[in-house]
């Protein structure tokens, strides 16, 4: 089966599903002992995954997890099937191992039931079954066996009703395969077993179905007694599948396979020596989904502070680089402040009031590499930083300004400048004079401007710096960069400082790290 959910996860890292979608394709059919796809099973699953990847398009979904198992992980021509999937719908599937395979459906077990302290979990499905033991979500023992409901359908059933030689071979064959593994997981103890999946699923509402006279409304921590499930499988073996699909809350599209499911879940049950088993419609995807979860808790921390994928993503570039936090938002604040103040000299807008920002960001991210010449560090590393949600045109343009933040001035003919339109390398002059006089104000880096306050007259701009302590030092270098926003501004530029007060109109750095409405990330 091809399944599918979209889920909106939380701030406090719960998820809620939004939609879920699967289509029984039956992948490993006629190729589990053949050892390759069929033909007529992959185009069913690529029309699925096509099917799937739209519905996630239309979620607007920030990101896509696919698996693979059993049966392409087994096939020979897995890997061309892998391609052709990422090919035709965009899909990169990870190809997983059938240990990693229980230990995802383990994690979802547990989330999903109420679990004591030790759980065995298992898993069927079409080509595999997958079982587990742990205490909470910490898997001790984890196997996967060739034994899915498919598999021992092709190698077994040549009957319909199945005969008793067959279902005594397919015993005998599964008994051999987990004896000595399910012989460990009882020495180990345990305190509940656990079952996921269709196959599971399906089976524990009909033979409670047949226990009650009708199907449960619930089947998350449904308790099917062994007992019932021996009852079923007794009964199924003598129908045909006729009489299989009229069971009472069967599935029709399982009945073909419910012989072997039966089978297979009452011997497993046996071995195990277990009174019952606890349904939970969780299972490998929900697995794969926590795991991301508890990989990825940062990145979904910042997608609530940051909803913004412009400002997320430069964010995480600034961090990938070590950024001097403080410095680099008081710096783009600053820069912020005297954008706003003359904004009627330059007439910039909002678009470009942004880019400031975010070059102030990252203006110096090149330390990263090397102090020496950082502000070329820096260039290259936004050009190369796999920036999300900007134009090309709009990544040169912010790396330009980093790049001119110090030493040299924006000329037409350095590298960059002779792409852009002659609007674009005056919004780089500006920007980047801005940005060059911005951190001068913090030379300390001890944030002690609070405040700046700029008024013009007669072709003239009054910069007051309002600082806390000393603030020599900012108002020295400010002075010797002075020269490029002067330049930029056509305006003799003068600063003084002068003692915080407040209730002054001034920088709040408080600008750069705000907060929009929650956009929770979600997740295919």
């Amino acid at each position: 089966s091809v399944h599918m959910i979209v889920v909106r996860v939380r701030p406090d890292f719960s998820f809620e599903v939004v939609d879920r979608e699967k289509e029984m394709v039956r992948l490993g059919a006629g190729g589990l002992d053949g050892k390759k796809l069929t033909p007529e099973s992959m185009h069913a699953a690529l029309q699925a995954l096509s099917k799937f990847q739209r519905l996630a398009t239309s979620h607007q979904v920030d990101e896509i997890l696919a698996v693979a198992t059993s049966a392409t992980r087994e096939a020979e021509n897995g890997g061309a099937f892998l391609k052709a999937i990422e090919r035709k719908t965009g899909i990169r599937a990870r190809l997983i191992t059938g240990t990693e395979e229980a230990r995802l459906i383990h994690l979802s077990a547990v989330y999903g039931v109420d679990t004591p302290k030790r759980a065995v979990v298992i898993d069927i499905g079409g080509g595999s079954v997958e079982i587990t033991r742990g205490s909470g979500s910490a898997v001790e023992f984890a196997r996967s066996f060739k034994l899915g409901v498919i598999r021992l359908t092709e190698r077994f059933v040549d009957s319909d009703p199945i005969s008793s030689r067959d279902e005594r071979k397919m015993t005998e064959f599964i008994s051999e395969q987990v004896d000595r593994y399910l012989g460990h997981l009882v020495e180990a103890g345990y305190d509940r077993v656990i079952g996921t999946s269709g196959t599971i699923l399906s089976l524990g509402v009909v033979a409670t179905a047949m226990d009650r006279g009708t199907a449960p409304e619930e089947v998350r921590n449904l308790r099917v007694p062994a007992k019932s499930l021996r009852r079923l499988r007794k009964a199924a073996v003598e129908m045909d599948l006729e009489e299989r699909m009229h069971l009472p809350g069967q599935d029709s599209r399982r009945a073909d396979l419910m012989v072997a499911g039966a089978i297979l879940l009452d011997t497993l049950l046996k071995k195990l020596g277990a009174d019952e088993i606890t349904l939970c419609d969780l299972a490998l995807r929900e697995g794969v989904l926590l795991d991301y979860i508890h990989r990825h808790r940062k990145d979904i921390a910042r997608v609530d502070s940051y909803p913004d994928v412009r400002r997320r993503s430069v964010v995480e570039l600034a961090e990938r680089c070590r950024w001097e936090a403080e410095h680099s938002r008081q710096v783009a604040a600053l820069a912020l402040t005297m954008f706003d103040f003359t904004k009627r000299i330059h007439g910039l807008g909002d678009r470009e009031r942004e880019w400031l920002e975010f070059a102030g960001f990252l203006h110096d991210i090149g330390n990263h590499i090397s102090y020496e010449k950082h502000h070329r560090h820096s260039y290259y590393l936004i050009k190369n930083g796999d920036l999300r949600g900007f134009e090309p045109e709009e990544i040169e343009i912010m790396a330009l300004v980093t790049r001119y933040h110090r030493r040299a001035t924006p000329k037409d003919h350095h590298i960059g400048q002779q792409d852009l339109s002659k609007q674009h390398r005056r919004a780089v002059e500006i920007l980047s004079a801005f940005l060059r006089l911005a951190e001068t104000l913090d030379r300390s880096r001890h944030g002690v401007v609070r405040g700046l306050e700029i008024r013009e007259r007669l072709g003239e701009l009054r910069i007051k710096v309002q600082a806390v302590g000393d603030g020599e030092l900012e108002v020295w270098a400010a002075h010797r960069q002075a020269r490029a926003l002067e330049v930029a501004l056509d305006r003799k530029i003068w600063i003084e400082k002068v003692p915080y007060r407040k209730g002054l109109k001034g920088v709040n750095t408080e600008l750069t790290r705000q907060k929009l409405p929650r956009n929770p990330r979600r997740v295919g």
